[in-house]
C-alpha cells in the first residue's frame, strides 16, 4: 500500500536546533525521506562590520562568531593580521596563547558533550561538564576580566600576561580533569539508552566527509586524523607530545568519544606548555596603527569545531578593504540534508546535536 508523504518544520524555534536552524524534513511514517536546511535567521554582518573598523577594532566581534570557543576566534583573527604584517609573536606570547587556546577547546567540549547528553533526554547530564566549563571560565574571568566575549589575544600577542594565581589555578583544574572525565565515561559510555541512540546512527564516511569540507571532530571520527596542530603547526604547536584521536564508525557515538578523548590531549598540551613556559614579553612591539601593505592574506587554524579560516585582503589603509571567516559550523552542517535520509526524527537530532555547530558561526 502506497503512503503520501508529508513535511513538517524543524525549528527555526526549537531547543534542539542550537539556535535559529530551520530545517524542511520529508516524512514517509516515521523515516526521513527529505531534508532540506534553512540558515540565515542570526545573520549579523560580522564580516562587513569589521571591514569599517579598524584592525585592532576587530578582534572583539570575533568572539561573536563561535561564541564558546571565543579565544580560539580572536587566536585566528590576530594572527591572519599577524602574517600580513611579518609580525613575530614573543615566545612567551606563544606558549600563552596555546595555553588558553587548549583550555578553550576543553570548555567548548564540555559544551558539547553536555548539551549532547541532554539532547538525547538525560537533561541532568548537562550539569556534570558545565561544572569544569565553569572552572576554566573563572579562570579566563581573572585573566581578562569577561567570561564569554573574551577580547584578549591582541595582534603581536596577548593583552595581558599570565600570573602565578592562574598558573596554580589551571594546575589544580587539570589535576581534577580526569577524575572528571572518568566519571563521564562511567556515566555515559556503557548506557544502553545512550549507545542505541547514537551507534550506527549518523554514519558518515571518510569519502563523504571529506567531499563535504568537513573538519574537526567531525572529521576524525569518519576515519580522517586531520589536524592543522600537526599537519600544519602554527604558534608553538610543534614543540608538544600529543596524539589526534581518530575513529572510524563514522557515527554519532564516535562524534561524542573523539570529543572526550580530545579533551585528554589538551590537558597533557597545557601541561607540557607551562613547563617549559619561558619569560619573556608578551608582545611584540609594533606602531600604534596597524595598516598592513596593500595584498591578501588567508590563515587557518584548528578550532574546538574545526578549521576556523580569515581571508583579508588591504588596501594599504588602517581598516581591512575585505574580511571573510571560513565557518566550520556552516561547512559542518552542510551535510544534513544527505546525512537525515533513512533516519526517524529523533535520530536526527541526535545527529545535529553530535556535531556540536553554533548558529553565530554559520550564518557570521
Amino acid at each position: 500500500m502506497r503512503t503520501q508523504t508529508y513535511k513538517i518544520n524543524l525549528g527555526p524555534q526549537h531547543p534542539s536546533t542550537h539556535g535559529v536552524l530551520h530545517v524542511v524534513l520529508e516524512i514517509d511514517g516515521e523515516t526521513i525521506v527529505g531534508s532540506e536546511t534553512n540558515i540565515g535567521y542570526l545573520h549579523r554582518g560580522i564580516e562587513k562590520l569589521a571591514e569599517n573598523k579598524k584592525y585592532p577594532q576587530v578582534i572583539p566581534y570575533t568572539d561573536r562568531l563561535d561564541y564558546l570557543a571565543g579565544m580560539s576566534n580572536n587566536l585566528l583573527y590576530v594572527q591572519t593580521v599577524e602574517k600580513m604584517l611579518g609580525t613575530e609573536v614573543p615566545e612567551r606570547a606563544s606558549y600563552i596563547r596555546v595555553i588558553i587556546a587548549e583550555l578553550m577547546r576543553i570548555a567548548n567540549h564540555m559544551v558539547g558533550i553536555g548539551i549532547y547528553i541532554m539532547d538525547l533526554g538525560a537533561v541532568t547530564g548537562v550539569f556534570y561538564p558545565f561544572i569544569q566549563r565553569e572552572h576554566i571560565l573563572d579562570l579566563f574571568s581573572k585573566l581578562c576580566g569577561s567570561r564569554m566575549t573574551f577580547n584578549y589575544m591582541r595582534i603581536g600577542g596577548v593583552a595581558v600576561d599570565i600570573d602565578e594565581d592562574f598558573i596554580r589555578g589551571t594546575e589544580i583544574f587539570l589535576d581534577q580533569l580526569p577524575k572528571m572525565l572518568h566519571e563521564y565515561h562511567t556515566l555515559v559510555d556503557e548506557n544502553e539508552i545512550f549507545l542505541s541512540r547514537t551507534k550506527n546512527i549518523g554514519k558518515i564516511s571518510k569519502s563523504q566527509a571529506e567531499s563535504f569540507g568537513l573538519t574537526g571532530p567531525n572529521l576524525r571520527a569518519s576515519g580522517l586524523g586531520y589536524d592543522l596542530r600537526k599537519v600544519a603547526p602554527y604558534e608553538v604547536y610543534d614543540r608538544f607530545d600529543f596524539n589526534i584521536p581518530v575513529a572510524y564508525n563514522g557515527d554519532c557515538f564516535d562524534r561524542y568519544i573523539v570529543r572526550m578523548q580530545e579533551v585528554e590531549e589538551s590537558i597533557k598540551i597545557i601541561r607540557q606548555a607551562m613547563a617549559q613556559l619561558p619569560q619573556g614579553e608578551i608582545k611584540a612591539k609594533l606602531p600604534r596603527i596597524i595598516k598592513p601593505e596593500a595584498g591578501d592574506c588567508y590563515h587557518q587554524a584548528e578550532n574546538p569545531k574545526g578549521i576556523l579560516g580569515c581571508y583579508l585582503v588591504s588596501d594599504g589603509t588602517p581598516k581591512p578593504y575585505r574580511v571573510h571567516f571560513r565557518r566550520p559550523s556552516f561547512n559542518n552542517i552542510s551535510i544534513f540534508d544527505e546525512v537525515a535520509i533513512g533516519h526517524k526524527i529523533a535520530d536526527f537530532i541526535a545527529i545535529m546535536a553530535s556535531f556540536d555547530f553554533v548558529l553565530g558561526e554559520v550564518d557570521a
